[in-house]
């Protein structure tokens, strides 16, 4: 990546407030997620649902799974606890060895892993969507078409994620967090600009996702040559502190993955369902990845450098008023959003997704809507599993998240038929069934990765918990009276212009919030309550 550099003597500047950083990092994350937004309202305008959508659905899916693994999953947990450690007891010198080292050995393994994916994009798009195989061979090859186009971002990305993970170890969270904008930006380009160049939209949408994972890439070097961390790759499988973050990542890959893998079994066997469904799944899930990934993902990001750094300095009540701060962050955030979600569902897809002259047709904002409630019944225990797991990998325990996440696939495979197969009968809903066995398997997985930090006494309560579970259930009492009440005419929202309905859900957005937001204050809850330091 470039030529050898002397590494920094400076001491890295002290941590910034994980409050300060988590809004940063959410506030960067925003912007992401909101350009995502815009991403699929122009999806939905161009693609609609079923047909060239579904096939995109899973196609983009593939390379997201992967990116969501590395990126943001078990590289990360794996390399941040060992890197803090270096950094912690060595010198820099030994420090930027590591990313040396750590660059050469997992460039040469995504290099061989792309290459077998592109050879074998055939293989894979029969793992992923068998139910084309066997009934609908013109969607199967062109998935397999779009995996050939799709799969080099892995390998992008996840080198992105190696970057952004260095980054954040320094405590530049902002870089990383404003990385992902771009994929935003070159899909919603590629859709409006380039999407009459094909034969069909969806292969100009995937050759974006490349160049995005290309331009995101080189977007974050010039930031780590700043800190003099800018990687000169070298094969060497023998460095110490390579061969322990393989043994750390090798369980870290499920022990993160655990959510995702029950969403990619949800759009799986959602092939073998009636048309439209993978769709109907995509833009629930881009709903409820909203709140998910502005901030469970931006406070996990934030704690896990300073974890791994307590961890280390073997500062366990630190560590365990890390994750308290965490949990109380989590619960602040995903309670409200969840409700809110669940009752503004139809609002919300029929003012993003809904438009005259638009492929989405009403039937298909229904058949979201109904999918969006069963996924926003997990969205605490999604965010909550994104704040736990850091728990256990900045203590470099990678078997427990592992183990527990085979009980909560388990568990999700043993309930799939009980709802599935009766929706599919009654009224081909199998999808709603998908996505709501996904959300009680994720509570599974929460709370046996909350009473595993408990028992080990790794994480102890705050005893101010009680009361604030009073204040946070009165406090989103109050919010679901109001949005209840300003909802007397929600089933006439599809009757109304564009204009009307973007009107009316931001003042019952903006009631909803306002009414939550005062009753907090007036419990006595305050911003600087959760000022933590790392």
């Amino acid at each position: 990546m470039s030529a050898p550099q002397q590494p920094s003597t400076e001491k890295p500047s002290k941590p910034r407030s994980m409050l300060r950083s988590s809004l940063l990092t959410g506030s960067m994350t925003m912007m992401s997620r909101v350009l995502g937004l815009i991403r699929d309202i122009v999806l939905a305008n161009v693609l609609g649902a079923g047909g060239a959508m579904d096939v995109f659905a899973i196609a983009q899916k593939i390379p997201n799974f992967f990116r969501r693994l590395f990126a943001e999953g078990a590289f990360s947990q794996a390399f941040i606890p060992v890197l803090a450690e270096y950094r912690e007891k060595g010198a820099n010198a030994a420090v930027k060895e590591l990313v040396d080292r750590v660059a050469g050995s997992l460039g040469s393994i995504l290099l061989i892993f792309t290459l077998l994916g592109v050879v074998g994009a055939f293989v894979i798009a029969i793992i992923f969507a068998p139910g084309w195989y066997v009934e609908k061979p013109e969607k199967f090859s062109f998935l397999i078409d779009l995996v050939r186009i799709t799969f080099p971002y892995l390998m992008l990305i996840s080198l992105t994620g190696f970057a952004g993970a260095i980054l954040n170890s320094y405590d530049r969270f902002a870089i990383p967090a404003v990385t992902p904008i771009f994929l935003n930006i070159f899909m919603i380009a590629a859709a409006l600009l380039f999407a009459e160049c094909f034969s069909s939209p969806a292969y100009a949408l995937a050759w974006s996702i490349v160049a995005a994972g290309l331009f995101s890439l080189l977007f974050q070097l010039p930031f780590l040559h700043q800190i003099q961390m800018l990687p000169s790759p070298k094969w060497d499988w023998s460095h110490p502190g390579v061969k322990r973050i393989l043994v750390l990542m090798a369980p870290a890959l499920f022990g993160v993955s655990v959510s995702q893998l029950n969403l990619l079994a949800d759009s799986i066997i959602a092939t073998f369902l009636v048309e439209g469904s993978p769709s109907w799944l995509f833009y629930s899930d881009r709903l409820v990845e909203l709140p998910l990934g502005v901030f469970g993902v931006a406070i996990a990001t934030v704690i896990m450098p300073g974890l791994s750094r307590q961890n280390a300095a073997q500062s366990a009540e630190k560590f365990s008023q890390t994750l308290d701060w965490a949990i109380r962050f989590v619960v602040l955030i995903a309670l409200p959003a969840t409700l809110a979600l669940i009752i503004l569902s139809e609002p919300i897809l029929s003012t993003l997704f809904y438009h005259q002259g638009g492929e989405m047709k009403a039937s298909d904002i229904l058949k979201s809507t109904y999918s969006l409630r069963a996924y926003a019944l997990g969205l605490f225990a999604f965010m909550l599993i994104k704040v736990l797991v850091p728990g256990y990998f900045a203590r470099q325990d990678m078997k427990t998240p592992v183990r527990i996440g085979v009980i909560s696939i388990g568990a999700n495979i043993l309930m799939k038929p009980f709802f599935v197969i009766p929706l599919v009968m009654l009224w081909e809903l199998g999808h709603v069934g998908l996505a709501l066995t996904t959300a009680l398997a994720a509570y599974v997985n929460a709370f046996l990765l909350y009473r595993g930090l408990r028992k080990q006494s790794i994480y102890n309560p705050s005893p101010e918990w009680p009361m604030l579970w009073l204040k946070y259930a009165l406090s989103n009492l109050v919010m679901v009276i109001v949005l209840l009440a300003m909802g007397y005419c929600w089933n006439q929202w599809l009757e109304w212009s564009t204009f009307d309905r973007i009107l009316r859900l931001t003042v019952v957005c903006i009631a909803g919030l306002g009414s939550y937001l005062a009753c907090l204050w007036l419990t006595g809850i305050r911003l600087r309550d959760f000022k933590h330091h790392h």
